[in-house]
């Protein structure tokens, strides 16, 4: 996929600030292209934990994942999130990582947007991001600031502001022994509060060491396990999806699952996930909103380059749309906010929660993004690898057993 011949005539809105190398391949397929929407109820990230809850005997769960059958004799799960491996990427980590690749499983849908804070908190939570209100990788206040989920203390109050219980609150209050196995990094962040208030947190900053910790809540007696590992998506952010520093985060996952395939104790099962994929992103097909007539009649912008949130002037929502259709044609579909809530993207959304979309909402297409080079630092715009809108590649994650 190419910009349109219209940006390249003069359009104004090209990404002119960088100019990578060339792109290493991500081995999707043209069907990887095709929309997919988020299966909340029947075969989502919202619908994994409490099915666990329900196989583990926690009161008022429903195991709508079926996942009784895999892990009959099971009392006590892994659950293990490969933050960027996506369904998409696994034949292309398979030469790297064998151990992944014979993993039996299906897949499912990551929430929407298909970023990590919104799958992290629609994970741990056990609802759709309407719901729980995180509902992007950045979202405007009702006070006109922009909060990043990555970059989230206590300001707004997690509790508050994802009022939500986690799935893990309530299988600890129900006598489950819960465990959350993540780096020192994370641990009392507003976004680990958020998703995974209510398990013992275990510091573990690099693959062997969420193995290692993993591992030993296992050994220690039933209960509900929750490992976060962040190389692969790094990797591909910075380098691109199938790039040499790639394949090397797959050889770390592998690891990983090589080690809890033969360490696990009796009575215990891992499930691998991820909370969305990735697509590369040539120079070509980066769109900036930052100049030309993308910047008019806006107040504010959030999300991030492959979904993005416009906040628009009073009276201006009619222009700014049929601006942004112009400039981005088959490149995007563009949607006012109550026409993306109606088409069910993020369940149900409270009015308290409704703000935090923007006025108008871009889903990029194909492999097209939108950056804001004045707006976002620098690097935002300059990343090889890309996610958040609702491609089959960014959407579908993968559900494996290891047991």
């Amino acid at each position: 996929m190419t910009i349109s011949s219209g940006r390249a005539a003069g359009s104004g809105s090209a990404y002119t600030g960088w100019a990578p190398g060339p792109l290493p391949g991500d081995g999707l397929p043209a069907e990887a292209f095709r929309r997919v929407a988020p299966a909340y109820g029947t075969g989502s990230l919202a619908d994994l934990l409490p099915s666990v809850c329900a196989v583990l005997g926690v009161p008022g769960f429903a195991d709508v994942l079926g996942l009784g059958v895999p892990l009959d004799g099971v009392d006590r799960v892994g659950v293990l999130l490969v933050d960027g491996l996506g369904a998409y990427q696994i034949p292309l980590a398979a030469p790297f990582a064998p151990v992944l690749a014979s993993l039996p499983g299906s897949t499912l849908t990551a929430g929407f947007p298909s970023t990590t804070p919104v799958s992290l908190v629609t994970i741990g939570t056990g609802t759709p991001p309407g719901a729980h209100g995180v509902l992007g990788f950045t979202v405007q206040r009702p006070d006109g600031r922009t909060l990043n989920h990555i970059h989230w203390g206590d300001d707004p109050d997690p509790y508050v502001w994802q009022p939500r219980p986690t799935v893990l609150e309530t299988a600890a209050a129900a006598g489950v022994a819960v465990t959350v196995v993540s780096r020192s990094l994370y641990r009392g962040t507003g976004l680990s509060v958020a998703a995974n208030r209510g398990g013992n947190y275990h510091v573990a900053d690099d693959g062997p060491a969420v193995a290692e910790g993993m591992l030993a809540a296992l050994r220690a007696g039933p209960g509900l396990v929750y490992g976060y590992h962040p190389d692969l998506d790094k990797a591909g952010h910075e380098d691109g999806v199938g790039s040499p520093a790639w394949e090397e985060a797959a050889r770390g996952v592998d690891l990983i699952l090589d080690r809890l395939a033969h360490e696990l104790p009796p009575g215990a099962a891992v499930l691998v996930i991820a909370d969305h994929g990735q697509l590369n992103v040539p120079v070509e097909d980066r769109y900036d909103l930052s100049t030309g007539p993308l910047a008019d009649g806006l107040d504010g912008v959030a999300g991030e380059p492959r979904l993005r949130y416009l906040h628009v002037a009073d009276g201006a929502v009619d222009d700014v749309i049929a601006t942004w259709r112009e400039v981005l044609g088959p490149d995007a579909r563009v949607l006012r906010r109550d026409e993306a809530i109606g088409e069910g993207w993020y369940g149900p959304v409270p009015p308290a929660h409704a703000g935090r979309i923007g006025d108008v909402v871009v889903f990029c297409q194909g492999r097209a993004v939108v950056v804001a080079s004045d707006r976002e630092p620098g690097r935002a715009a300059q990343l090889i690898a890309y996610h958040g809108s609702f491609t089959a590649a960014e959407m579908t994650v993968p559900l494996l057993i290891v047991r």
